[in-house]
């Protein structure tokens, strides 16, 4: 019967103790997603609004549908970013409606993504990207987030349109955004200092306090209060936050709108599960809790889906929010209908008072998310790892700067596969000779080489890739024939996931090698080559007898055939053969080790 997601909606016997551990972590994962939501809805270049309408209805969506129940969905740093780039077009109107529009329908078209991943099953093949590319593009999208706040910390005016390069953007905001406004800087260093400081508080009482939210309350109050005692010359810039909900709006589907934003939805789509599952993983291996990716792609689905009917930008797990629901007490995912209750109640009751947060404050969280962003012990190891992964991070990290971050993870993603392409091919051919301790054993540059028998271990990938390799080695024991070889050995134990191209060289070269009289073993033969063969009709260039599979409860099939390849040979041995000391023995007292 064909398999089907399933969403369980039945919840454990819920109790009054279940009840108050689910509000605690709500609440306090609210004190945090209330800041970060408006924060990462300004790094994507929409009103901080829309990031709270975001915390709000993903936060609920990724709850219910969810797999995970300690991962909390909502906007994250580097998804907002990848909006900022994808959705970054230019537009008639001077309020920025337009764009908005294609921010929700970027959500819209992430979420019918995730949603056919989900029912393809195709959940699992996010963790064929590799690590080294989040890391690298983690890298890329927290330098790039302090470089979209230099403007507001520095107090400067924004130049250039949205459909510029962003290092363009950026570098005509430095020479014509005007001169730099001292107030707005020490203003932004203030909140930095502040919330590094509660920071180390934090670590040194070992409780987590919302120091983002603590830190915006503070500045913005004594902001005011220096505002009403010392009226500033140059007004600086404040937060402004409509007190509604979010409303149903179906974004305006249009073939140009859709071309231009399939790349970054795609992007955002990879991304966001990649996120998503990584966190749900990383928490569940803690709690032993187990997680179902495909309904979990498919939370995330709904998630950006009902998000972007509902006025919000994509977005996916957040770790900080998800860490802290952990930590908290969470008992089930009804913390996260708490959570996203707690971000509304905010938006309803304290919007009014979101005008008093300056934006150089605003910035300098945001710059200081972008030095937590990037994981610095990480990126050192992937660094110092392997060339291959130094590479793929340094790459990535170099495509979400001088590129485009909404193509990163993909140009990441493909360089991996490009690189590992050429490692999977490498077929590695190992001789293994017969020595007088009775030992099948790898050859020593020592032994001597012997002119009647051949046994070669072969492991590695027999795809496409490898055939070069292989027909190299091929090529080799047919030489070896023509000088007298009678027997080959090809140990395929290692050999793994056979395809036509390396099957048809393998047919080959048994029928070139039977021209000469000489006969092949084939050991160690795994079911997915028996089953190919097979299908292949080897036995027109393959006897049977010349096939020993690979039996984990029996004999050695390698033992097997080289018993047998010898038994071939009879008294035509070789002059350096070992069993030349046993030719008055009886051989049937022969074993052999490998």
């Amino acid at each position: 019967m064909e398999e089907r997601i399933r969403i369980s909606w039945s919840l454990p016997r819920y109790s009054v103790e279940f009840l108050r551990r689910d509000l605690i972590a709500g609440l306090t994962v609210a004190t945090v997603a209330v800041p970060q939501a408006m924060a990462y809805a300004l790094i994507a270049g929409i009103p901080p609004t829309y990031g709270l309408f975001t915390a709000i209805v993903m936060t609920a969506l990724g709850s219910i549908f969810g797999s995970s129940r300690f991962l909390m969905n909502g906007p994250t740093n580097a998804i907002s970013l990848v909006v900022l780039g994808a959705a970054g077009i230019e537009t008639a109107d001077s309020d920025g409606t337009e764009r908005l529009q294609f921010v929700f329908l970027l959500a819209v078209l992430v979420g019918m993504i995730q949603i056919l991943i989900a029912l393809l099953k195709l959940g699992d093949l996010t963790r064929y990207i590799s690590e080294s590319v989040i890391v690298g593009f983690m890298t890329g999208a927290g330098f790039l987030v302090a470089l979209t706040q230099i403007d507001k910390l520095l107090g400067l005016e924004s130049v250039g349109k949205g459909t510029d390069y962003l290092l363009r953007r950026l570098w005509l905001t430095w020479t014509q955004g005007g001169p730099i406004n001292l107030r707005a800087l020490v203003i932004g260093l203030a909140t930095i200092a502040m919330i590094y400081g509660l920071h180390r508080l934090s670590r040194r009482l070992k409780i987590k306090l919302p120091e983002l939210l603590i830190t915006l309350v503070l500045v913005s109050s004594v902001v005011w209060l220096a505002d009403q005692i010392f009226p500033p010359a140059n007004q600086i810039s404040h937060l402004v936050v409509e007190q509604r909900l979010p409303r149903f709006t179906m974004p305006a589907f249009s073939h140009e709108a859709i071309r231009q934003l399939w790349g970054g939805s795609l992007a955002i789509s990879l991304l966001g599960l990649v996120e998503a599952l990584a966190i749900a993983k990383a928490i569940g291996a803690q709690t032993r809790e187990p997680l179902d990716y495909n309904r979990q792609c498919l939370a995330e689905g709904i998630a950006n889906l009902g998000g972007g009917l509902f006025q919000c930008m994509p977005g996916s797990g957040s770790l900080t929010r998800s860490a802290i629901n952990y930590f908290s007490g969470a008992a089930t995912r009804i913390s996260g209908i708490f959570a996203a209750l707690a971000v509304l109640a905010a938006l309803l009751l304290f919007a009014p008072l979101a005008r008093y947060v300056p934006q150089p404050a605003l910035a300098g969280v945001l710059m200081w998310t972008a030095w937590r962003i990037v994981d610095r012990p990480r990126l050192m190891f992937c660094l110092r790892a392997t060339r291959f992964d130094a590479g793929l991070a340094i790459a990535t990290g170099l495509s979400a700067v001088f590129i485009s971050i909404e193509f990163s993870i993909l140009i990441g993603t493909f360089l991996s596969f490009l690189f590992y392409v050429p490692r999977a091919s490498r077929l590695r051919a190992t001789e293994l000779v017969l020595g007088r301790e009775r030992v099948v054993r790898e050859r020593r540059p020592d032994d001597p080489p012997c002119a009647k028998i051949v046994i070669l271990s072969i492991d590695g990938e027999l795809f496409f890739g490898a055939a070069q390799d292989l027909e190299e080695r091929f090529t080799e024991l047919r030489g070896r024939v023509k000088e007298g070889v009678r027997v080959v050995v090809l140990a395929l134990k290692w050999a793994r996931n056979p395809d036509m191209v390396c099957l048809e060289h393998l047919r080959n070269f048994l029928q070139d090698v039977q021209k000469h009289k000489a006969i092949v073993l084939l050991c160690g033969v795994r079911d997915d080559l028996a089953e190919s063969l097979e299908r292949l009709h080897s036995h027109d260039w393959l006897p049977p007898d010349c096939v020993f599979r690979e039996n984990a409860s029996g004999p050695s099939s390698t033992l097997q055939a080289v018993r047998r390849g010898y038994d071939l040979l009879g008294e035509n041995l070789c002059v350096t053969c070992p069993r030349r000391d046993e030719q008055g023995k009886e051989r049937g007292d022969w074993y052999y080790m490998i």
